[in-house]
């Protein structure tokens, strides 16, 4: 059994392993927890906000292994990544149990034996959970975290204990609570499921007794989904990383009048229930946040708020939406204000692709335009195809993916200016031969599909995803780096081959002999009809000159300091960078 370390590179590349395995299981149980998700509110994206939070964190922690940065200053960045990715209410509470567990794997003393270090972490963990959520409620990932922490600190209590058999002993306790959350949440028996949120955190202990151990727990084959009679709780039995027993369907409907209908508590499904999720980004003093805690637990429920350091991450369910944002307005500075209206998010019951050999749910097909974008878009669940200016895909590649994916309703992500034609012609055929249905964003540039993709909810409507998803990508402003291979004459004037030119929106604005100048050119006319959120997407090698990305990123920091910057590597061929305000 290997043992995790924790101090040096080793114990980066464990916690770096750790993270990919969690985001490539939560990716893969994705459609199975949203499925589970009746409680709080049935709107079907525990699973989908669980995989987002944990792929920030990913993501964060990449980039500051790329960077070189030191250990404490990649632990730093994985805590701060699910801090600023986190979604929804399970998202919100994951990304301060991964905060805690991060905090003090860091402070671990060369002479602490490893065991205690985990245990001590998943106890912390456990706690942070519980403060965090304003009420806390049994028989929800609260329990399983619990659980799972009780039998490491157990466990580590054995002089001769190593690390991984304390997480071992972590994961089966979640697994054995999980299976127990029905009988302590009557919602979650009457719809015959388990935990959303429990589920979610299972896949995550299971990922790091693989991490910690390298075996995979096991997993039985699995039957037919079957609904669990009302109000029969599930049984205490099942596979080793998964529900006990999962229901054919999920019922979307509101509380219980005497039908065996599944309440949704906090949902406004009934008269008594806010009705919009309000989730923002906080930059405030400590100080201020017991008074904003108080104001918003008055204004409705499914509160947490979570952070550190004067940056916080809050969430809530409301009736006056105003009057949370107010509040924190009064804290300190909100920023990325996102609103959910649940009436329009409510999962209709479905059953899950490939379980009756039809076809069910909803898929993105993306196009992109390099190998560092393939995994950006396939990490966040959709169908990639290869594309990008000067190798465009044929309809047939498109239409391939899309009636490939298994999905009856399919949203495609053109990605560039001559692909959204390509892309229209294979959804026509897709839904003429098919009779899918097929929704074109006519995205002109990656950064807006990636844009696009973060704000891809399949719980909601389709109607109202494709809404959501087109607006974001059509408030998000454009630029781009490249090289003239040859003479012209652009809108920004003449240029000659080896000339930087800067590119907005698709023209050019900034003819350059240097690649640094033009960037920061290009951003700063971004960034004059303001914005908080930068991506920069760094193209191929040979396209970009070294180091380009990170003095980007530094000159942001410097000129726009409050302004949140991520950095990404494409790997795409033509463009040295690729710039998005938000």
């Amino acid at each position: 059994m290997e043992e995790i370390p924790l101090e040096g590179t080793i114990a980066l590349r464990t916690l770096a392993r750790f993270v990919d395995l969690a985001t490539d299981a939560l990716g893969a149980a994705r459609e199975e927890i949203d499925a589970l998700n009746v409680y709080p509110v049935p709107d079907g994206d525990t699973g989908t906000n669980l995989h987002l939070t944990v792929s920030a964190a990913r993501d964060a922690l990449t980039a500051a292994r790329e960077a070189d940065a030191g250990r404490e200053a990649a632990l730093t960045a994985l805590a701060r990544g699910a801090l600023l990715g986190a979604r929804g209410n399970s998202g919100v509470v994951l990304s301060e149990m991964l905060g805690e567990v991060v905090r003090r794997i860091g402070r671990a003393r060369a002479d602490e034996r490893g065991a205690v270090v985990m245990a001590e972490a998943l106890e912390r963990a456990a706690d942070a959970a519980y403060a965090a959520v304003g009420t806390p409620v049994e028989g929800t990932m609260l329990s399983v975290a619990r659980a799972a922490a009780d039998a490491a600190v157990e466990r580590a209590s054995d002089p001769d204990a190593r690390t991984g058999a304390v997480v071992t002993a972590a994961a089966a306790a979640a697994r054995a609570a999980l299976a127990r959350t029905p009988e302590q949440l009557d919602v979650l028996a009457r719809a015959g499921v388990v935990d959303a949120g429990g589920r979610g955190l299972c896949v995550l202990l299971d990922a790091a007794e693989t991490a910690s151990t390298g075996r995979r727990p096991p997993r039985p084959p699995r039957g037919p989904r079957i609904p669990v009679p009302v109000p029969t709780p599930v049984p205490a039995t099942g596979p080793a990383t998964g529900p006990a027993t999962v229901p054919a369907t999920v019922p979307a409907t509101g509380p219980d009048d005497g039908d065996g209908d599944v309440p949704a508590a906090g949902a406004d499904l009934h008269e008594d229930g806010p009705s919009y999720e309000v989730m923002y980004l906080l930059d405030a003093p400590a100080e201020a946040v017991p008074v904003l805690r108080e104001r918003l637990a008055a204004l409705g429920d499914s509160l947490v708020v979570v952070g550190g350091e004067g940056l916080w991450n809050v969430h809530v369910h409301v009736d006056d939406v105003g009057a949370a944002v107010e509040a924190g307005i009064e804290a300190g500075r909100p920023h990325r204000v996102r609103v959910t209206h649940f009436a329009e998010q409510v999962v209709t019951p479905r059953t899950p692709p490939g379980l009756d050999g039809g076809r069910a749910g909803r898929a993105v097909v993306a196009v992109a335009a390099g190998p560092g974008l393939d995994r950006l878009f396939a990490d966040a669940g959709a169908t990639v195809v290869r594309g990008g200016p000067g190798h465009q895909p044929s309809s047939a590649e498109v239409l391939a993916a899309i009636t490939g994916c298994g999905a009856s309703e399919v949203v495609v992500l053109a990605n560039d200016v001559d692909a959204v034609r390509v892309a229209r012609a294979a959804a026509e055929a897709a839904e003429a031969d098919s009779g899918l249905r097929v929704a074109v964003i006519p995205t002109e540039a990656q950064v807006q599909g990636l844009a696009a993709m973060a704000v891809h909810e399949p719980g909601r409507s389709f109607d109202r995803d494709v809404v959501e998803m087109t607006a974001t990508a059509r408030h998000v402003r454009h630029g781009a780096i490249t090289v003239a291979t040859e003479r012209a004459m652009t809108m920004a004037g003449p240029c000659a081959p080896g000339d930087v030119l800067g590119m907005v929106a698709g023209d050019y604005v900034v003819v350059g002999d240097d690649a640094h100048a033009v960037a920061t050119d290009v951003l700063g006319r971004l960034l004059a009809g303001g914005g908080e959120l930068v991506t920069v997407v760094v193209g191929d090698p040979a396209a970009a000159p070294p180091d380009l990305g990170e003095r980007t990123a530094a000159w942001l920091a410097a000129e726009h300091p409050v302004v949140d910057v991520t950095v990404f590597d494409g790997g795409q061929d033509r463009y040295a960078l690729m710039l998005a305000v938000e």
